[in-house]
């Protein structure tokens, strides 16, 4: 597998590098991310990342109230556009409680306006477990108004992107969606998404893996971190990282650069989402996604797996 070699997302036709750039630092989150990410800065990263060998790009509306989606349009402007082969992808979102079917139509009309770029080749759901299902999924409701916007030709193609896995297979059962994001939920020390992956292959739907670091926790080689998908991490998982730190230094790497390839090797995914705020990491980031290591490590890895009442979304939780 080559860092560089586009994959087809699911049904969709399109084609999307095995890493993309997430866009969600670009805006600047420091409440997130530790750090804040100056807008000439963002701009300069989204340029770096067009002239590499990341060609699939995810942001969304309410990334930092719309200034990762601005800060990339205006890389792409000066840029000089969309490169053929680079795909753009963005998320509706709601705003101050609101996600009604008005409100998906204006957050696909503020994409499109800080993008430059239409039709948007791939508009997610976003976080649709946080609001009520009926009235999302009802008549004249979010979903209504973002697949009307695919018929209409504003949005090419629709996906779902959420955390809790229960909810989540809710929504893809509603047949309508052509690509999964998952995030924090299918990573070296968390499995909750394996039966949604499951379900999305039996649909024919495309899948993308997000937060492979469970919110860097898995990048931090101090230990000082004991956070994981934004929720306090359990003793277990904290004790299974330490052991699977020490085995990826055994092994002359780092943790950060075996979850990355944990992702980038499975085939059920076509890219894995990872954020980027500094041009000099664009190089090690796609080395980390083509990291050969042996079988011998893959399995002592996954010996060191917490049991699943550790994870996220455990299997019975409902």
């Amino acid at each position: 597998m080559s860092a560089g070699l586009l994959r087809p997302l699911g049904s969709t036709g399109l084609l999307v590098s095995p890493v993309t750039l997430g866009g969600a630092p670009l805006g600047s989150m420091p409440e997130n991310f530790g750090h804040e990410v100056a807008e000439a800065d963002a701009v300069a990263l989204v340029g770096a990342v067009l002239r590499s060998g990341i060609r699939t790009i995810d942001t969304a509306n309410g990334y930092s109230d719309g200034r990762s989606e601005a800060r990339i349009g205006r890389a792409i402007a000066e840029f000089g556009g969309v490169p053929d082969d680079v795909t753009v992808i963005t998320k509706v979102d709601a705003r101050d409680g609101d996600y009604s079917g008005d409100r998906v139509r204006r957050s696909i009309a503020e994409s499109i306006e800080r993008l430059g770029i239409t039709p948007l080749p791939l508009v997610h759901l976003h976080d649709p477990e946080f609001h009520d299902f009926g009235a999302l999924s009802g008549p004249g409701g979010a979903l209504e108004a973002l697949v009307a916007a695919r018929e209409r030709g504003e949005v090419e193609h629709v996906g779902l992107a959420g955390g809790n896995v229960h909810e989540m297979r809710r929504w893809l059962d509603l047949g309508v969606f052509e690509v999964l994001l998952v995030h924090n939920r299918w990573t070296v020390v968390d499995r909750s998404a394996g039966p949604l992956l499951d379900r999305a292959a039996e649909l024919g739907v495309g899948v993308v893996n997000a937060a492979v670091l469970g919110g860097g926790i898995l990048a931090d080689e101090t230990g000082r971190t004991t956070s994981y998908g934004y929720r306090p991490a359990p003793p277990a998982t904290l004790r299974a990282i330490t052991a699977m730190r020490e085995l990826c230094r055994d092994a002359g790497t780092t943790l950060a650069a075996a979850a990355l390839r944990f992702s980038t090797r499975d085939p059920r995914f076509a890219s894995t989402i990872v954020g980027i705020s500094r041009p000099e990491r664009i190089r090690p980031t796609l080395d980390a996604a083509d990291l050969d290591l042996p079988d011998a490590f893959w399995a002592s890895l996954e010996d060191l797996v917490p049991t699943s009442d550790n994870w996220l979304d455990a299997p019975d939780a409902r």
